[in-house]
C-alpha cells in the first residue's frame, strides 16, 4: 500500500512540474505597416504551443475572447472590426459547456486604421484567452503603441511622460488621499490571539498523547519526593514547566530568525515551501496512523539525560525539560511541525513565537498544577489504548490541513490539480473515514483493542465527523459551504456549480478594469486578494456573497480583482525603483503587489479600495472587517462621492 501511495507523490511531483515549467504557451509579436495611402495594419502574430488553443473573437459568455482595446488613438480611427489570417475551429468544449471558436498552432489578428493626420499615435493592448485540455491561461494582454516613429511594445499600460510612475498616471500614489484602512484596528492583534489559541490547542492535544501523558505523573512525584521540602519541590515544578515554556518560544524565535519577515510572507504562496509542507505533514499523519515511529537519535536524549543527573540546580531542572523535549519528539514533532508550517504561512514575523508560547503554556501548565495540588494525580485519567485513538484523530486533521498547502500552490500557479469539487471530495473521504475509525469500523496497525464496544465520546466524535462529511457533499455541486470557506479553494475554480449568485469581476487586470470603468461611467471597486488568503476566502463568502452588497457592486461599480500571489510569469521582467532600489517584478502578481504598495501604501489581503475614472479614491479603503452594513455604507459613500465629482 505505501509503495502505491510512493508513486502517487511521484506521479504527483511529475504532473506539478511539467505545469510549472509550461510558462509561454502562447507567443505574440506586433507590427505595424502602412498598406495604402491613408491605412495602416497593426498585426498581431501568435504563435500557440502544441496542445494549446488560443481563442476567436466574439464569444459570449465563455472563455476570453481575442480582443483589441485602443486607450489612445490621436490622429487616426478604427477602420472596421478585428479581423484574423488563419484556420479557424468551431468545436463544443466541455470545460465551457458551449460551442467555442479558436486557433491551433498560430493566427495572425489584423486591425485597420485609417490616418487622418501626419501626426498620429495609436496605444493599446490585445488581449486573449488560452487554454489546454486541463487548464487556461489568466487573460493575457499584449501593449502597443504606434505612431509616426513605431515603438516597440512596452509591459507598462498607458504611459505618461509627466508622470513618475513607469506605468502612467492611473498608477500615481495616492496614498495621502486615501487615509488608514476602515476595519483594520484590530486585525493585527486579533490574528496574534487566533495563532495563540491555535498552540495552546496544539498543546493540549500533545499532552495526552502516550509520549507525554505517562510522564506527567513521574516527574511530578519525583519533585515532591526528592526533597523533604514540599515547597522546595514545588517551586523545582514551577521551575520546570517554565523551563518547557523556554525552550519552545526559543524554537519560535529560531524559525522567526532563520526566515525573516519577508520570507514568511513568500511562504504563504511560493510553490517549493508548499509543496514541501504538504508532503511533510502527510509524512507526519503517516507516522501518526502507525506506519513508522519518528524519533530523535537516542544519543541525544541519552547525553541530555546524563548532564541533568550530573547538573544540579537550575541548569540541571532546565536539561530534564529539554530532556522531555527530546523523548516526546516522535508525538509532538508532528504537532509542533503542523503548527509552525500554518502560523509560518500567515507571514507574520510574531507569528512562530506566539504559536510556540501557547504550545508551550499548554503543555507545561499540567506540571505545575499536579505540583500545586498533587491529590489530582489519582483523579487523572490513567495512559491507555485511548491515547492511539488522539493519535489517529490527529492524523486525519493532518492529512486534511496538507491539502490545503496544496491547494496553494495549486491555485498561485495555475496547475489546477486540486480544484474545488477535488479538494471537497477528499475532504469528504477523509472525515467519512475518521468517523468510520471512531466507529471502529477501521482500525489502524497500533490498535490492539479488540473490544467493538464504542465509548459515548468517542461514538458523539465519529457522529460530528460524519455529520461534516454530509454538510461538504452539497459543495460538489457549487454550494457555498461557508463553515470552510478559509481553507476551500474559491468558487471560481469549480467546474460545475448549480450555485448562480456569485459575485465575478470585469477584469483581472488593473488597466484594463480602468478602461472599462471610464468606458461605462463607472466607478471601480478594486479587490487586492490572494490565492493563499484566508481571510479573502472569509470575506467572499460572509461579506461580498451577501445581496445586497452583490447587488451593489455588479450594478455600480466595475469589479477589477487583482492576485498578488499570481505566479503566472510577465511576457518580460519589469524593472522599476522603490526606496531607491531596483526591483524586478517578474509575474503578474509582482506588479499587482507593486501597484498596491507604490499607488496605496498597502500590503495587505484582502484591500478594497474604491476609485474614479482617473485613479483618485473615492472614500477610505476598507481591509478584512466582516460587518456587511459598514460594507454597505463604504460601497454607498463611494457612490455619492462619485456622483459629486
Amino acid at each position: 500500500m505505501f509503495r502505491k501511495m510512493g508513486m502517487l507523490f511521484s506521479l504527483l511531483c511529475v504532473a506539478v512540474t511539467m505545469n510549472a515549467q509550461m510558462h509561454e504557451p502562447i507567443k505574440c509579436e506586433t507590427s505595424w505597416e502602412i498598406v495604402s495611402d491613408g491605412v495602416a495594419e497593426l498585426r498581431i502574430s501568435a504563435t500557440i504551443e502544441d496542445g494549446w488553443h488560443l481563442y476567436s473573437t466574439e464569444l459570449e459568455d465563455g472563455p476570453t475572447a481575442a480582443t483589441l482595446v485602443v486607450e489612445t488613438i490621436e490622429g487616426a480611427s478604427l477602420d472596421g472590426k478585428l479581423g484574423f489570417e488563419g484556420k479557424e475551429i468551431a468545436k463544443y468544449d466541455d470545460m465551457f459547456g458551449m460551442d467555442v471558436r479558436y486557433f491551433e498552432e498560430k493566427v495572425t489578428f489584423i486591425q485597420r486604421f485609417a490616418i487622418e493626420s501626419d501626426n498620429y499615435t495609436v496605444q493599446g493592448y490585445f488581449q486573449y484567452g488560452a487554454c489546454d485540455d486541463q487548464s487556461c491561461l489568466p487573460p493575457t494582454n499584449v501593449e502597443f503603441k504606434y505612431g509616426n516613429q513605431p515603438v516597440a511594445a512596452t509591459q507598462a499600460s498607458a504611459p505618461d511622460t509627466q508622470s513618475t510612475s513607469p506605468f502612467g498616471a492611473l498608477w500615481e500614489p495616492v496614498i495621502d488621499e486615501l487615509g488608514q484602512p476602515a476595519g483594520t484596528a484590530n486585525t493585527a492583534t486579533q490574528s496574534l490571539w487566533v495563532i495563540f489559541l491555535l498552540g495552546l490547542a496544539g498543546g493540549l492535544v500533545a499532552l495526552v498523547t502516550p509520549c507525554v501523558w505517562p510522564i506527567i505523573p513521574m516527574t511530578v512525584s519525583f519533585f515532591l519526593k526528592r526533597s523533604g521540602d514540599k515547597k522546595k519541590g514545588r517551586r523545582d515544578a514551577y521551575i520546570y514547566g517554565i523551563s518547557i515554556v523556554v525552550i519552545y518560544v526559543l524554537l519560535g524565535l529560531v524559525v522567526t530568525l532563520a526566515f525573516g519577515a519577508s520570507a514568511l510572507n513568500a511562504l504563504s504562496t511560493a510553490a517549493v515551501p508548499n509543496l514541501f509542507f504538504f508532503l511533510l505533514l502527510v509524512v507526519f499523519a503517516m507516522s501518526f496512523m502507525g506506519a513508522f515511529e519518528l524519533t530523535l537519535p537516542e544519543k541525544w536524549t541519552t547525553a541530555v539525560d546524563g548532564k541533568a543527573e550530573k547538573t544540579g540546580g537550575l541548569l540541571g531542572i532546565f536539561l530534564m525539560a529539554f530532556t522531555l523535549t527530546l523523548v516526546s519528539f516522535s508525538c509532538t514533532g508532528p504537532i509542533i511541525g503542523f503548527l509552525l508550517v500554518e502560523v509560518s504561512t500567515t507571514g507574520n514575523i510574531l507569528a512562530p513565537t506566539i504559536g510556540m508560547l501557547g504550545f508551550s503554556i499548554a503543555l507545561a501548565l499540567p506540571f505545575t498544577l499536579f505540583a500545586i495540588f498533587p491529590a489530582w494525580l489519582k483523579a487523572a485519567p490513567k495512559s491507555g489504548g485511548w491515547m492511539n485513538t488522539v493519535k489517529v484523530v490527529l492524523a486525519f486533521v493532518e492529512l486534511a490541513f496538507a491539502l490545503k498547502f496544496l491547494s496553494v500552490a495549486d491555485l498561485a500557479y495555475g496547475w489546477h490539480i486540486l480544484d474545488r469539487e477535488t479538494f471537497l471530495a477528499l475532504w469528504i473521504a477523509l472525515f467519512a473515514l475518521l468517523g468510520a475509525y471512531l466507529m471502529k469500523w477501521i482500525q489502524f496497525p497500533h490498535d490492539d483493542d479488540d473490544d467493538r464496544k464504542v465509548a459515548v465520546p468517542r461514538f458523539m466524535l465519529g457522529l460530528v465527523s460524519f455529520a461534516f462529511a454530509i454538510y461538504m457533499v452539497p459543495g460538489l455541486w457549487g454550494a457555498p459551504l461557508k463553515a470552510i470557506s478559509a481553507f476551500s479553494p474559491p468558487m471560481s475554480t469549480q467546474d460545475f456549480s448549480l450555485y448562480d449568485q456569485e459575485l465575478h469581476p470585469q477584469s483581472m487586470d488593473y488597466d484594463q478594469g480602468m478602461a472599462i470603468a471610464r468606458q461605462e461611467g463607472k466607478p471601480v471597486m478594486l479587490d487586492f486578494s490572494g490565492y493563499g488568503c484566508v481571510n479573502c476566502r472569509e470575506m467572499e463568502q460572509s461579506v461580498l456573497a451577501d445581496e445586497k452588497v452583490m447587488n451593489i457592486i455588479n450594478n455600480d461599480y466595475v469589479l477589477v480583482t487583482l492576485y498578488v500571489d499570481d505566479k503566472t510569469p510577465l511576457a518580460e521582467p519589469i524593472r522599476v525603483m522603490e526606496n531607491g532600489k531596483e526591483v524586478v517584478l517578474r509575474s503578474v502578481g509582482d506588479k499587482w503587489s507593486y501597484l498596491q504598495r507604490s499607488k496605496f501604501g498597502a500590503n495587505a489581503q484582502p484591500f478594497y479600495v474604491l476609485l474614479d475614472g482617473e485613479g483618485h479614491p473615492l472614500t477610505t479603503s476598507r481591509s478584512y472587517d466582516e460587518d456587511i452594513d459598514a460594507y454597505v455604507n463604504f460601497l454607498e459613500e463611494g457612490l455619492n462621492e462619485y456622483a459629486r465629482r
